[in-house]
């Protein structure tokens, strides 16, 4: 076994099944053929039973928030997955429901004719539903593969309130998991049995994705049910994608990006985020990526005391150990609560200050105080969170820095706290391109609290809540260029209309 017993989580009491004719790898959040846990996992089973390898890759339609914008970006995704293991003996078979529901009973036909099924741990939106409803089902075994960060989701047996907290457990615990990395491509170098083909009777009721389907074009996805307002984003999804925007960063923004990551008129984030959230690329190749250029090695780390501190522990460059801070300790948080709590995306998850000074300020008067659609179509009287929204809408992506304070003005302008919430998740999960993930939900709850401490002085509205303004914002960092790019003359004929 070459994947971490940590990282393996059986999900029914089923066996396996020895006289199956392949291992069945139901690829849903890690969709990648690189880095990838889950896939070594697959081929593990694969090479002890002496059985072909199936990679099953299924896009939905029905679920909340399906768009152009978020099919394309996964379609895309399908279309690499495809070509990367077209000269391999691992067989892939991709299917697209062309309707809500047309793909019900496609994963037990295929489970009956597995010795295993192997599937992506992933603690967030519909799908740890999802698999307590598959794993009850399913008459063979069932395996949940954690392949979401350096660090196991289950090493940590507690929910962490700050990050201060998580990155003092991180520097304890990290080091014992830090020597052990995903294979770049488990599937290459070894010898499987040839897959040959999926069943006919499955084929005829669930036909493969065609080349045409995946182009992702738009008289494609025309024909999907979907929300085509929400059109595509302006940047290309799948691994290809994901490894070109880690490179151009490596090689063009990183060394500006301690300095000038903050800067909503600069261009230096890195733009990973879309491609973490539907496994396009992985933590761990990011994470080798940024340690090669530094030149680290694990020793490094070995004897270092757990400070918490954000700086000095990887003793790498500061632009490394600030943007490392972002991989795993800001992203790597968010997991850490999702994973333990199913309440993550509910106002009663706040911690227990921020609920009581919200709730002490409930009746506070909210002058001016904005609907869901005014928020969503950037009708409201300040022009630099209305290019923000802008931003989210037309491009598919929120400005780091522009986020928090696109957050907290919701709170400031809308009729209740709980109210805002709904508001930040509603816009976040629709038009963001990395939304529904456990780092987006840690984004927005901090505007109201969470991994935060109580401010003063004491405000309306907010109360103990840190208090940001658009003014403050124009007066600390450039501005003009960032409201140019995102004017009103940017939102006509747009879907703001």
């Amino acid at each position: 076994m070459t994947v971490p017993e940590i990282r393996i989580r059986e999900l029914n009491q089923c066996s396996l099944q020895q006289d199956g004719d392949f291992v069945l790898y139901w690829m849903i959040a890690n969709r990648r053929t690189r880095y990838n846990y889950s896939l070594q996992r697959a081929v593990d089973l694969s090479k002890e039973l002496n059985k072909p390898l199936l990679v099953f890759e299924a896009l939905r339609c029905g679920y909340e928030w399906a768009s152009d914008r978020l099919h394309r970006f996964i379609l895309q995704g399908m279309a690499d997955n495809r070509d990367s293991l077209l000269d391999s003996p691992v067989g892939y078979y991709c299917y697209v429901e062309p309707k809500a529901g047309h793909g019900s009973g496609l994963l037990s036909a295929l489970a009956t004719k597995a010795c295993a099924v192997v599937t992506d741990d992933f603690p967030c939106f519909f799908i740890p539903q999802m698999l307590k409803s598959v794993a009850s089902r399913l008459t063979v075994r069932l395996e949940a593969i954690d392949s979401n960060g350096l660090l196991p989701l289950r090493a940590a047996s507690q929910i962490y309130p700050t990050a201060y907290a998580f990155r003092r457990f991180l520097h304890k615990t990290l080091p014992d998991h830090l020597d052990q990395s995903p294979k770049i491509n488990p599937q290459s170098h070894i010898e499987l049995s040839a897959f040959s083909s999926v069943p006919d009777e499955i084929l005829e009721r669930w036909p493969m994705a065609s080349e045409q389907l995946l182009q992702a074009t738009p008289e494609v996805l025309a024909d999907l049910p979907l929300d085509h307002q929400v059109g595509p984003a302006d940047f290309d999804g799948g691994m290809q994608a994901a490894s070109k925007t880690l490179k151009q960063f490596l090689d063009v923004r990183f060394e500006r990006y301690a300095e000038e990551r903050n800067l909503p008129e600069e261009e230096v984030t890195s733009g990973l985020s879309p491609y973490l959230h539907f496994g396009h690329i992985s933590a761990h190749e990011v994470f080798k990526r940024v340690a090669d250029r530094e030149d680290w090695n694990f020793a490094k780390v070995m004897d270092q005391k757990a400070t918490g501190k954000r700086a000095g522990w990887w003793q790498m460059s500061e632009t490394a150990e600030g943007f490392l801070d972002e991989l795993i300790t800001w992203r790597e948080l968010g997991y850490n609560m999702c994973w333990q709590r199913d309440d993550y995306d509910q106002y009663a998850s706040l911690p227990d200050w921020a609920r009581t000074t919200l709730e002490e300020h409930a009746a506070d008067k909210r002058d001016p105080c904005y609907t869901l659609e005014e928020f969503e179509q950037a009708r409201t009287h300040d022009e630099l969170w209305n290019a923000a929204q802008t931003q989210l809408v037309t491009e598919g992506r929120l400005h780091n820095y522009m986020r928090m304070l696109w957050g907290k003005k919701i709170l400031h302008w809308s009729e209740s706290p709980q109210a805002a919430l709904e508001i930040m998740m509603h816009l976040n999960n629709k038009y963001a391109v990395d939304g529904r993930n456990p780092n987006s939900y840690s984004g927005i709850f901090w505007c109201l609290g969470r991994y935060d401490r109580a401010w003063g002085p004491e405000r309306p509205i907010f109360g103990k809540i840190r208090y940001m303004t658009c003014e403050n914002t124009a007066r600390k960092f450039s501005v003009d260029g960032y409201l140019e790019r995102f004017s009103k003359e940017k939102r006509q004929g747009s879907l703001f209309d």
